[in-house]
């Protein structure tokens, strides 16, 4: 007989409904907590919308890395990033440094004599680094890059809100996309409050877990809907009850191995993408939560047309497997 790993028992009988007045509070709570930060302190924009230089470099040889990094710190910048690049691709002997440095200001990328001065103070600690890449951000065009990132976020809920609308009740679509941006606002607020650094790794993260959150949340619609014809009689409230719990073994593996991937890439990940997975990790766990008692209350408190005609009848269930499920 083969094994199977269960998280959760086959058949579970849980009221999530029961204190929902106090889970829509604190979502509310948490989301104004959140839009407050950033309508406060904003972001820790990294060079992609602050505007700076970067600098790729390469060595024969494993860089010190701390070394280098005085030699930045003592140059008075305002924004400073030194990560090692891995790449299985690279040789043996083939080891990159990205810099990246932001001297502020309205115009933040470094001068030409500035970059070559810095190079040759680079150099004095490794002499066998050389410098591949150097790339500047004006001002001007890392403003244009918020600005698209920004309506990236927008024109991907509005696609989901249409896409949601069509397949489903409108009162579906509008429980997702909300729970979506309760989603977003949270990771927004967790990297304005601790100011860590935001660019478009974090945009692209947020985009990740917009389209994460809204696989979860379609899997029990289509679930809630199948529910609706099978139990004609049975109260909204407990029908949408029984369907979280039906799809509840699935939401919670489906979770916890996507969370040890990450956590896995977290840990030996490197800095490249330690901001992009610590964003993926608040998404994943955050998404479960907002599909329960966000996007699913929303639909219970707006309710829909249970009168209406389906175009095939799949039968009506006489058996009520969770009718003492009350209020």
């Amino acid at each position: 007989m083969a094994f199977r790993l269960k998280l959760v028992p086959t058949v579970t009988r849980i009221n999530f409904f029961r204190g929902w007045q106090f889970t829509a509070a604190f979502s509310i709570i948490i989301t104004i907590v959140a839009l407050a930060s950033v309508a406060v302190q904003g972001f820790n924009l990294g060079i992609d919308f602050s505007g700076g230089t970067s600098i790729r470099a390469e060595s024969t040889a494993p860089p010190d890395l701390p070394a280098l990094r005085a030699v930045l710190e003592g140059r008075h910048l305002t924004d400073v990033t030194l990560t090692e690049v891995f790449d299985p691709n690279f040789r043996a002997d083939q080891h990159v440094v990205q810099i990246r440095a932001s001297k502020g200001g309205e115009d933040p990328g470094l001068s030409p004599s500035e970059i070559s001065d810095l190079q040759r103070a680079l150099q004095d600690v490794d002499p066998q680094l050389s410098f591949t890449q150097t790339d500047s951000v004006s001002g001007k065009v890392s403003g244009e890059l918020f600005w698209t990132a920004f309506l990236s976020l927008v024109a991907a809920s509005a696609g989901i809100l249409l896409y949601l609308w069509m397949r489903f009740e409108w009162q579906f679509a509008v429980g997702a996309v909300l729970s979506l941006v309760h989603d977003a606002v949270l990771v927004l607020g967790v990297w304005s409050i601790f100011q860590l650094k935001f660019d478009l790794t974090t945009v692209a993260a947020i985009l990740t877990i917009i389209g994460y959150s809204v696989n979860d949340t379609v899997v029990i619609f289509d679930r809630v809907r199948e529910n609706l014809m099978k139990f004609k009689q049975m109260s909204f409230f407990d029908l949408l009850n029984l369907t979280i719990n039906e799809t509840l073994s699935r939401t919670v593996m489906t979770s916890t191995t996507t969370l040890l991937a990450l956590l896995a890439l977290l840990i030996w990940g490197g800095d490249v993408i330690r901001g992009f997975v610590l964003a993926m990790i608040i998404g994943v766990t955050t998404g479960v939560y907002s599909t329960v008692y966000v996007a699913t209350i929303i639909v219970l408190k707006l309710g829909i047309n249970r009168d209406k005609p389906e175009k095939k009848d799949r039968g009506e269930s006489r058996h009520d497997p969770y009718a003492h499920v009350g209020h």
